[in-house]
């Protein structure tokens, strides 16, 4: 291998990590939904048990992914993320077979824990060492793995469960997930730009480009770091911009099915992910490197503020407005996930960084776990309050932003 950009590896790595990512998402993310209808409808527990598997999913993977450095440190990124799909896929089996609820809390314990690493933190930790100049570009092309994984895997349930049972889907996909995530860890996550003779962005080994942070940013102890406003900010406009968007998108499919029926629903949270990939693969390859990654965030949540407003107005008629509504908010889906990473890339010490993104992920994993239900409460309250809340915790993600600003 040579360091010329055209051979450089790490654009090899990028497609792997957006394969990583469809299948991280598309089982471990976009899947707990099914599999609680297709438990719910195979036992005839109740929904609301059922419910709290699912956010123990999300929840035991919070503490998990907080401690993926040590992971790495100790197992290394191939075994760890193969570790992770293996152990996923027997989760996901024992939510096909659970015939007791302790098993079917077993295995959203087994699920959680396994998916997370090939999620939003592990995608940051293989793609990161690859590039730095360039690294928003790079993210947002292995984070869109993640909305195309919602988009392939959704369907693909349904039409795998309908044919084979879910016990035999869940086979089906988690011998081929195994399969993909060994063959990418042998070939690609244990390849090194040191190990390889490159340097990040594909740059001459004499001339390798860096971003400067916006302030020195000298490592900081643990005990510090939970201090820092920079820290704080980040972590707060994450977790609260990440509530609001899965709070709302929880619902909003049931919302606007009354209007543009099942089909309809369906074709438009669709043009919701398009957005999304648009807008985070837009910012991610047009955003300068010198740009205030907050103020970059800000204007992004504030268009899916707009977008919650928009809804709002619609009063649930007009169906055009609706349209806009959603799309104005799906333009900000992707990029809720992939600028924070970017954010602590230019505020923190590179020895920081690989611990404050696995931190920010964990602590809005565990926020988000709780918001599908607060959502469902307000709306079981009132229909339209469901996005002037969303609005309203958006604000509060745009204001953290705004503070945690050098100034």
């Amino acid at each position: 291998m040579t360091s010329r950009t055209s051979s450089f590896f790490g654009w090899h790595v990028v497609a792997a990590t957006f394969l990583l990512a469809m299948f991280g998402w598309g089982v471990g993310f976009y899947g707990p939904p099914i599999y609680l209808q297709m438990v719910v409808q195979r036992t005839g527990w109740p929904v609301a048990l059922v419910s709290a598997a699912v956010t123990l999913h999300f929840l035991i993977g919070a503490v998990v992914v907080a401690n993926l450095p040590r992971l790495y440190r100790h197992w290394g990124v191939p075994v760890t993320t193969l570790a992770g799909a293996v152990v996923l896929a027997i989760g996901v089996g024992g939510w096909s077979l659970a015939s007791q609820p302790w098993h079917l809390f077993a295995a959203a314990f087994l699920s959680g824990t396994g998916w997370v690493a090939m999620g939003a933190a592990a995608v940051n930790a293989i793609v990161a060492p690859w590039f730095v100049r360039r690294r928003p570009a790079a993210l947002s092309m292995a984070y869109n793995g993640a909305s195309v994984g919602g988009v392939v895997f959704s369907p693909l349930w349904v039409v795998l469960i309908a044919w084979s049972g879910f016990s035999q889907a869940a086979i089906i996909v988690g011998i081929s997930m195994i399969a993909t995530v060994a063959a990418l860890s042998v070939l690609v996550f244990s390849k090194s730009p040191e190990a390889l003779g490159q340097s990040p962005d594909g740059a001459r080994s004499n001339h390798v480009e860096t971003v400067a942070a916006s302030s020195p940013a000298p490592s900081l102890p643990r005990s510090l770091l939970w201090r820092d406003r920079r820290f704080i900010t980040l972590s707060a406009g994450m977790a609260a911009g990440l509530f609001a968007q899965i709070g709302l998108l929880a619902h909003l499919f049931s919302i606007v099915v009354p209007i543009f029926g099942a089909e309809g629903a369906g074709v438009l949270m669709g043009g919701a992910t398009v957005a999304a990939i648009t807008g985070r693969t837009g910012m991610g390859w047009f955003m300068p490197a010198s740009a205030d990654r907050r103020l970059i965030a800000s204007a992004s949540y504030g268009v899916q503020i707009i977008g919650s407003l928009t809804l709002l107005a619609t009063g649930g008629e007009h169906a055009a407005a609706i349209i806009a509504g959603v799309l104005l908010f799906g333009l900000g889906i992707g990029n809720a996930t992939s600028l924070p990473p970017l954010i602590a890339q230019v505020e923190f010490d590179k020895a920081d960084v690989s611990r404050v993104v696995p931190l920010i992920v964990a602590l809005s994993q565990a926020t988000y776990a709780l918001a599908p239900a607060l959502f469902g409460i307000v709306r079981t309250l009132s229909e339209p309050a469901v996005f002037i809340v969303a609005a309203a915790i958006q604000v509060f993600a745009v204001a953290a932003f705004l503070y945690g600003r050098n100034k």
